[in-house]
């Protein structure tokens, strides 16, 4: 059975083969990381991270997945790419999987497996125990659990020997669903590119072409929604909360793809029509310069209307200096905070979150600019990607010294990482 490898110098095709891995002890750690597809997303974009930091710090890096637009950032940084249909959640494509993982593991001596997804994550783990090599998982969302068959589909993310969450609200949902050890628990929060979220980075030119491609007027103050059009990101409460004003003095932008969701963007063109908003409210497609396009807001909103797991919106609006306001739950209960970087509401109400538009846009330049700088501080200090990656390859290092051959050199973290 074969891995199917592209014609890049970094991906590779691999044969059946008996050749054993290389004695532990004797080279550089090799991290193997799962997952359906490298297209956008929080989940994507921290294992790009991860992978050029486990790179960068001489050990052999991995990342085996279906391809996708970010498999050249992948390259480009140094790492491995292995393609394998891992973004089917056929069982027999599942099953197969599983052995081809198991014949990367053997080529390539990994001796850690991180699943992100939880149909990668199913073939990983029986690979890697197979194998008898570390799994660890992110646990990346709460995902839907309604009935025993889901909670069990999703309990693959709560069985590594270290399980990393993103928020302090995912460990406790962890612990709570799946009777997951807290000591088996690691907080990571995700971090953002500091280089390229700074405000003071983003060009004059940069700003003046997307004001001109969305068509913003001089003077009129900007509210934002970034996030992919699904129901559940709050749009059409955004859309309500505007009404509610009674004004017509500003521009709200909803900037993210439908990903397909044609139905759901038909509803709320017809939600914004019925509310005479059509010159106010502008749906945004995908955007490829989210900093440029944060820095033109004069208000960042994320109205979840279910708690996010994270919230990277919220953070990399603080990051450029813009306030936010969040609804009360989740991860932005840790990434905002109230009264200082921005505002937290109740969510699914429209009124409240009108009243904070209102608030944030009456705010002179000094109270303005003394929330930019404590989002900016903020941000630095907790949500790096620096940070992200270091804690990271800590949890790694953790597991590396539990094997019965540690590598020379490898430390054990001990105790919890943040947590």
């Amino acid at each position: 059975m074969d891995i199917l490898g592209g014609d890049t110098p970094h991906s590779q095709r691999i044969e059946d083969s008996n050749v054993a891995p290389a004695a532990r002890a004797d080279r550089p750690p090799v991290v193997l990381q799962v997952l359906p597809a490298l297209v956008t997303g929080g989940a994507e974009r921290g294992t790009v991270d991860v992978a050029a930091a486990v790179a960068a710090a001489g050990w052999t890096s991995l990342v085996a997945s279906s391809g996708g637009p970010m498999v050249r950032e992948v390259e480009r940084a140094g790492v491995t790419h292995l393609t394998l249909p891992l973004d089917s959640k056929n069982p027999f494509v599942v099953r197969a999987n599983i052995e081809r993982l198991g014949q990367a593991i053997a080529a390539h001596g990994v001796d850690i497996v991180h699943g992100r997804s939880r149909a990668p994550a199913w073939s990983a783990l029986y690979a890697a125990r197979r194998a008898g090599v570390r799994f660890v998982t992110t646990f990346h969302g709460t995902y839907n659990f309604s009935n025993p068959a889901k909670r069990w589909y999703n309990s693959v993310m709560a069985r590594g020997d270290r399980v990393i969450a993103a928020s302090r609200f995912i460990v406790d949902h962890v612990v709570r669903h799946y009777n997951t050890s807290p000591g088996m628990l690691r907080h990571i929060p995700r971090g953002i590119d500091l280089d390229r979220f700074d405000p003071a980075k983003v060009s004059g030119p940069r700003l003046a072409r997307l004001a001109k491609e969305w068509r913003l007027a001089d003077g009129v103050p900007v509210v934002m929604l970034p996030g992919r059009l699904t129901r559940w990101k709050g749009q059409a409460v955004l859309i309500d909360a505007i009404a509610l004003r009674g004004k017509r003095d500003l521009r709200c932008l909803l900037v993210g793809s439908d990903q397909g969701r044609g139905a759901y963007r038909r509803e709320l063109e017809q939600r914004i029509a019925a509310h005479g908003l059509e010159t106010v409210v502008h749906l945004i497609d995908e955007c490829s310069d989210m900093p440029a396009a944060l820095k033109l807001a004069d208000l960042v909103v994320s109205a979840s209307t279910d708690p996010e797991a994270f919230g990277r919106v919220a953070v990399e609006a603080q990051a450029m200096g813009r306030p936010i306001v969040a609804t009360r739950h989740g991860g932005s209960l840790e990434t905002v905070l109230d009264g200082e970087t921005g505002w937290l509401i109740e969510p699914g109400n429209p009124a409240p979150l009108a009243q904070a538009i209102d608030a944030a846009l009456a705010m002179g330049a000094e109270e303005r600019q003394a929330i930019a700088q404590r989002g900016i501080a903020h941000v630095r200090a907790n949500f790096s990607r620096e940070l992200m990656c270091a804690r990271t390859l800590e949890v790694y290092r953790e597991l590396l010294a539990e094997m019965p051959v540690a590598h020379p050199g490898i430390a054990a973290a001990g105790g919890q990482v943040a947590a």
